[in-house]
This record gives structure tokens, C-alpha cells and sequence, in this order.
């Protein structure tokens, strides 16, 4: 059984319901995180729907960067505590993107609002579990407030790196396809996006749950940053053909040229881009074993079923990638939910066994 740390605020009303939230948005966390107790489950799955909100934002196409960026930035404000209500300005970005100006600057957000009625077109891009996140934005910032002060402190800090790494996406493309300058940059991107979010995850864990884990904190942290990085690597290699068709090549300009290639090159799939991939899917498996290896060192049972499950999706992801070579350029690569479903059930249903997964990393 787990137990928490500290004062838990027993049954009080949440300022919003986050597994109603989540459901729609990602099922395979929803189900996952229904198994952490409640006093670690109120931080992790409102970071998860801020760090899903503002990700809303900065993807919504049908409004022009500049305007997202400084919805982003607003956005950020209010997270930390320093911004003015966002709620309505959020949702218009629902308005059809056939009159995308009706996103208006901050300084014409202190009268009139509209947000869209029923019967009004709304971002094509969207998805229903997105619209619903944008609607909620103030009830999720809510939520954050009746936090305890100590878990306010970490997803403020998390959300700062995270929207930090999505305004410098916002502001690095949009002239042409274009690629990252070389490895330390797509390693900074996958930090700021994913790998601070191993850091948030260990440092609440070792708050909140007595007997966590007998290694070091410092260890911890360091596998659960290179587990966030691993995972985001397989977000770029199985969506980089999208993304490549969108203008943006996260693979480094560096190591393309040094293969005679450039960005535009790999829409092609070129033969002489494969070391160049093969290097990357080697270095996402090693964040995936740093996964498995910091799942394996969790003692209570359902936070390590919680904590491996994006493991175990992740490794199929590669096996699959792997299977496709370039081809996955063209056509991408996603693991059937049916298979998704039988993960999460046989890892729910063995509790992740330790030995088990000790067999499974033996194999990556």
C-alpha cells in the first residue's frame, strides 16, 4: 500500500475534476495515474494538464506564432502567479481559424469577450479533450492555488522550463524548413520539454512517498532526466516526418552536413540520413533503459506501475521505428491501442514486478 508524506488535505472539493480532464487528452496517462494516491496525484496530473494547455497554445496553428507567444508568455505569468485571468483569452482560440484576428492583443482584453457559442466553427486542429483544457484553464490555475506550498513550488518550476522550451520552439521555426544547429541543442529541447518533467516527478515522489526508493536522490534525479529526454527522442523520431512536412528538422544541422545532407534532403528519406537516425534511436533507447532502471529502484508497487508504463510504450515505439528504417519518414509508426491496452493491463495486473523488469531491460 502506498502512503504519503506529510498532511494530506483529505476530502476536500477539488477546484476540478483532473481524471475527467485527462481522460480524453491521454488515456494511457489517465489510466495510469489513477493508481497513484491522491496526495501525489493532484501535482503530477495538474502539471500534466497546464504542460497540456500551454502545448494547446503553442500548437494552435490557426492563430500566427507572434500571437501564441504572447498568449504563452500570459499564460506563464498567470501559472507563476503574476498574470491577470487568461480564461477568456484562451478560449478564443477557438474561433474559426477563417477569422483568426479575432485573437486580440493584450491590450484589447479588457472589454469585450467572445469565446465561441454553440454553432460556432472552432480550430479545426483541436480536439475535443483540447477544447476542454482551454475552457478550463482557470479552474485548472484554481486547483494549482489550493496546492500546498511545497507542490505549487514544483510544477511553477516545472511549467517555467517547460514553457520556456515551447516559446523558443514558437520562436525558432517559421522561415522555411530549418533544423537544430547541433546536439546540444536537440538535447537542451528534449530537457526542457521532457527531461525536467523525470526531475518534477522524483523530487515530489521523494516528498510525498515514505520508503520511495533506497538509491540516492541524486542518482534518481539523474535517471529520471534522462528517462523525460529518452521519451521525448521517440516523440521526435516516430513524428519526424510531420514534423519535417511542418518546417521543422530536430535533427542537428551538424551531423546532416557532415553526411553531405540537409534539412530539406530528409524529406526524401535518404539512404545516407540511416547512421544518422540509427545514432538517435540508440541514444532514445539509452533514456528508455535509464527508464527502466529507475522504475525497477521504485519499492511501492503502483507508483512504479505508473512510472513504467511510458517505458514500455516507448520501447515498442522504437521496435517498431526500427522495423520501419526510413520508411518511417513516410508513413509514421504508432503502437495499436489494443497492444497499449494489453501493457497497461499486464503491467497493472503483475504490478510491474521488479524481476520482470529486470528481464525486460535485460533484453533492450
Amino acid at each position: 500500500m502506498v502512503t504519503s508524506r506529510g498532511s494530506d488535505r483529505g476530502e476536500q472539493p477539488l477546484a476540478v475534476n483532473e481524471l475527467e480532464l485527462l481522460k480524453p487528452v491521454s488515456r494511457s496517462f489517465y489510466l495510469s495515474i489513477r493508481l497513484l494516491p491522491r496526495a501525489l496525484r493532484e501535482p503530477v496530473a495538474l502539471a500534466y494538464l497546464l504542460a497540456r494547455t500551454s502545448d494547446t497554445i503553442a500548437d494552435s496553428s490557426a492563430v500566427d506564432a507572434g500571437k501564441r507567444i504572447e498568449l504563452l508568455d500570459r499564460f506563464a505569468r498567470a501559472i507563476a502567479g503574476k498574470g491577470q485571468a487568461v480564461g477568456e483569452a484562451l478560449k478564443e482560440l477557438l474561433v474559426s481559424q477563417r477569422n483568426p484576428s479575432q485573437l486580440s492583443s493584450a491590450s484589447r482584453r479588457t472589454k469585450a469577450r467572445h469565446s465561441p457559442q454553440r454553432g460556432e466553427e472552432v480550430s479545426p486542429g483541436l480536439s475535443e479533450g483540447e477544447k476542454t483544457l482551454l475552457e478550463s484553464a482557470e479552474a485548472i490555475l484554481r486547483a494549482l492555488a489550493n496546492l500546498s506550498t511545497e507542490d505549487q513550488r514544483d510544477v511553477r518550476e516545472l511549467l517555467a522550463t517547460i514553457t520556456s522550451g515551447q516559446r523558443e520552439d514558437l520562436t525558432r521555426w517559421g522561415r522555411g524548413l530549418a533544423a537544430l544547429a547541433n546536439a546540444e541543442e536537440l538535447r537542451n529541447y528534449t530537457y526542457l520539454v521532457a527531461g525536467c518533467v523525470g526531475e518534477f516527478w522524483t523530487r515530489v515522489c521523494f516528498r510525498k512517498v515514505q520508503s520511495f526508493t533506497a538509491r540516492d536522490e541524486v542518482d534518481m534525479l539523474e535517471l529520471g532526466r534522462n528517462y523525460g529526454c529518452g521519451l521525448q527522442l521517440v516523440n521526435i523520431l516516430r513524428d519526424a516526418g510531420s514534423d519535417l512536412r511542418a518546417g521543422r528538422c530536430y535533427f542537428p544541422e551538424e551531423e546532416l552536413r557532415a553526411a553531405n545532407l540537409s534539412a530539406s534532403d530528409l524529406l526524401n528519406a535518404p539512404a545516407d540520413f540511416l547512421p544518422i537516425y540509427s545514432r538517435w534511436i540508440a541514444e532514445a533507447r539509452a533514456g528508455l533503459d535509464a527508464g527502466l532502471e529507475y522504475s525497477i529502484a521504485i519499492n511501492p508497487p503502483r507508483v512504479r506501475v505508473a512510472t513504467v508504463l511510458p517505458a514500455r510504450i516507448g520501447v515498442r515505439t522504437l521496435e517498431l521505428i526500427e522495423q520501419s528504417g526510413l520508411e518511417a519518414l513516410r508513413t509514421p509508426v504508432k503502437v495499436p491501442r489494443s497492444e497499449v491496452r494489453g501493457m497497461i493491463a499486464s503491467t497493472t495486473i503483475t504490478l510491474a514486478s521488479q524481476s520482470r523488469l529486470r528481464r525486460a531491460r535485460a533484453k533492450l
